[in-house]
């Protein structure tokens, strides 16, 4: 496929059929020219033109024009009618509305796990644990006890305090449990 810029005289143009054929300035054989090759241009070809394309081979091997433009008419920017704009604003809206959303949805997300981590880490956090209440975590699990008069140690005590819902072992809210009986 050769893409270099050629120039050359148009020889025939069918404007029923929007097609014709550009003598080539170097000699060789005619090449054919489909209107669609010259967008945008100010006005159709005629006869004695001097168009300026790069030549394409079609999938039989055929050589067409492409790229094209005449000699001196100017080019023109598509026209967009006033319901294509009008469509094109309203989906710029939608989809800026769409963009505004999901990134409102993932900084929610972002909070949500920003919180739930720092709640975790503040009850139940293994860092801020004790060497021994590490080793005792290990073999503690919730088992629906509440209360001091259930534990069997300050440990454990701490253990189902951060750890299991609905204890009733810190009266005065300190974060210390059973401090009557195992935590004094």
């Amino acid at each position: 496929m050769n893409t270099s810029m050629q120039k050359g005289l148009l020889k025939s143009w069918n404007k029923d059929k929007a097609f014709g054929f550009i003598k080539p300035e170097n000699g060789t054989y005619d090449i054919f020219i489909h209107i669609s090759a010259l967008k945008n241009m100010n006005r159709s070809p005629v006869v004695g033109d001097t168009i300026y394309y790069e030549v394409q081979s079609d999938n039989k091997g055929r050589k067409r024009a492409v790229n094209a433009r005449i000699e001196g008419v100017q080019s023109v920017k598509p026209k967009v009618s006033p319901k294509t704009a009008k469509k094109t604003t309203k989906n710029n809206g939608v989809v800026k509305l769409i963009f505004i959303v999901i990134i409102i949805s993932i900084g929610l997300v972002f909070y949500k796990v920003m919180v739930e981590e720092n709640n975790s880490s503040n009850s139940t956090n293994p860092t801020y644990l004790t060497p021994t209440e590490k080793i005792y975590q290990q073999n503690y699990s919730c088992d629906g006890r509440e209360h001091c008069s259930q534990m069997t140690s300050c440990d454990e005590a701490k253990y189902f305090l951060r750890n299991c819902p609905n204890t009733k072992m810190d009266g005065n809210n300190d974060g210390i449990p059973c401090e009557n009986q195992w935590c004094n």
